[in-house]
């Protein structure tokens, strides 16, 4: 087998083959065949997304012999020398800036540029790494990219293209280049295992391009190094996570449970197995965060594996989503929300253990805050019955309702040897009470509407009988009770007390017999009637 690099060995030779920058290479096909191909060309974008592949690939269409063509024949002469495996032509030029970016490196190729190609069409210069070339080497190339001669095509190729002076890139068609999506990383991926004939196990490819992050040649890389030390079984699973350095997913799937269950133990137990395997806990803690991310996706979109917005295995798609349903959904995301504030904070840590078990604790323990988001978090607990095994803090203390929460009023303090009267004026004082209105019907007829009467007042000495026990309404005095005493009275009247009548106030009305001209009193209150001396039957 070669031992060319995998990325080279599966470079492309046509624009069809490019994958992941349709936007770019449906337009230069067009223009190839609109016949209407420019002098200058910037393509700029991350590393390894096919810039310079798309530059060498624009070169052939350029110089093949059926051309300019979109589709190069690979037959020519041409053709054969900017293949894959080709030695190169002597009309397409690649510069490395970084090392030939100065002045006189640009004079000597503005000197160069004015001679015709050897065989091919064009002369075609491929300027890669354009942003490392100083400002007098640009300025001294102005003129001949301003002004080039008819076989001459410039490329510039850039991850920085800012860096670039204006007056360089208001000559070019720029061609911005992007990241290859995930899906499609994997896919070509899959198609290159195929080629080599070697097993691949199904959670090991959205590894691979998780560490590509979007790069094709950075993924390729990956996958050569993976694919070298390869078995008979091929890749595995625990190889790849293994040589990666990320976290295996049962450690995720045991601490994500730890924390929707309350189980602070499991959780510890998690960091402990991190830290003796020797793992990196920033890695586990960026795991967990993409976990996480994936749970909270879960929870908002259920048909997230069906959209293409989680990559990952079935089976562990299959665990995830029953993740998600345990969480409540604001437990979820300030368990999101915590792990990533800690990831920040884990930067430049002296103990990453301790703040992983910091962070491991703020998610268990969602009592030792009172934001609305931990408040949330309680409740979500709460609704699902999980038992806060994990510590959820001192129990509340119980209200203790204070004596204004009752019905009554405290009560007026009674003078000594002030008698019943004093008693009975203390009461008064204190209002009447507030307290549950009385089961009785109340009496049906009317109160009286006139002022009470004001004739003297009885002078024999009082019934000893028993008062009628009928209820009083509303909590008002009861009819049953003597004048100004509470209400709601239904034992028998005490009997008849020459010291509280002596004691108790003289009557307002006008002493009997007086018919003098006396002011006349106001209106006063109307009054309930008066309860009959006669005992009833």
């Amino acid at each position: 087998m070669s031992s060319l690099a995998l990325y080279r060995r599966y470079r492309p030779e046509s624009f069809a083959e490019v994958i992941g920058q349709e936007h770019v290479t449906d337009p230069l096909q067009q223009a190839l065949r609109n016949n209407r191909v420019n002098h200058a060309y910037l393509f700029s974008g991350p590393r390894g997304c096919g810039k310079t592949t798309s530059a060498r690939i624009l070169a052939r269409c350029l110089n093949c012999e059926q051309g300019p063509t979109p589709t190069p024949c690979g037959e020519c002469q041409s053709c054969q020398d900017l293949a894959r495996n080709g030695p190169g032509s002597i009309d397409v030029i690649e510069i490395d800036a970084a090392s030939h970016g100065g002045v006189d490196d640009a004079r000597e190729l503005r000197e160069k540029a004015f001679f015709g190609p050897a065989s091919s069409r064009y002369k075609i210069y491929i300027i890669d790494e354009a942003h490392m070339v100083t400002s007098a080497g640009f300025n001294a190339l102005l003129k001949v990219v301003e002004e080039p001669p008819e076989h001459l095509k410039f490329i510039f190729a850039t991850t920085e293209p800012e860096k670039v002076i204006g007056t360089i890139r208001s000559r070019t068609h720029h061609y911005p280049f992007r990241l290859v999506p995930p899906g499609t990383l994997r896919d070509y991926l899959g198609e290159v295992c195929g080629h080599e004939n070697i097993p691949v196990e199904e959670g090991v490819l959205p590894l691979v391009v998780r560490a590509g992050q979007g790069s094709v040649r950075d993924s390729m890389s990956v996958m050569d190094q993976l694919l070298a030390g390869a078995r008979e079984e091929g890749v595995t699973y625990a190889m790849a996570t293994s040589l990666l350095g990320y976290t295996d997913g049962s450690l995720l799937d045991s601490v994500v449970e730890a924390f929707a269950t309350g189980d602070g133990a499991a959780a510890f137990e998690v960091v402990d197995r991190i830290i003796e395997g020797g793992n990196d806990p920033r890695r586990f803690v960026a795991d967990l965060l993409e976990r996480l991310r994936d749970l909270v996706i879960l929870a908002a979109v259920p048909d997230a594996t069906e959209t293409g917005l989680i990559d990952a295995p079935a089976d562990v798609l299959e665990r995830m989503q029953a993740q998600a349903g345990i969480f409540g959904a604001a437990e979820l995301s300030r368990a999101a929300d915590l792990v990533n504030a800690g990831l920040t904070e884990m930067r430049g840590a002296t103990s990453p253990r301790l703040q992983l078990e910091l962070i491991c604790a703020r998610v268990m323990l969602p009592a030792a805050y009172g934001d609305e988001r931990s408040v949330m978090a309680r409740l979500d607990r709460l609704e699902r019955g999980v038992n806060f095994s994990g510590g959820g803090g001192a129990p509340a203390m119980a209200y203790v309702p204070g004596p204004e929460a009752h019905g009554t009023a405290a009560a007026a303090p009674v003078p000594p040897g002030g008698g019943v009267a004093a008693a009975r004026a203390a009461v008064r004082a204190s209002g009447p009470p507030t307290g549950p209105a009385p089961t009785g019907p109340a009496p049906s007829g009317p109160a009286p509407s006139g002022p009470a009467p004001s004739g003297p007042a009885p002078s024999g000495p009082a019934p000893s009988g028993p008062a009628p026990s009928g209820p009083a309404a509303g909590g008002a005095p009861g009819f049953g009770a003597a004048p100004g005493q509470p209400g709601q009275d239904t034992t028998p009247a005490p009997a008849y007390d020459a010291a509280s009548a002596q004691a108790a106030p003289a009557p307002t009305g006008p002493a009997p017999g007086d018919t003098g001209s006396a002011q006349p009193q106001p209106s006063q209150a109307p009054q309930p009637p008066q309860a009959s001396a006669t005992p009833p039957p």
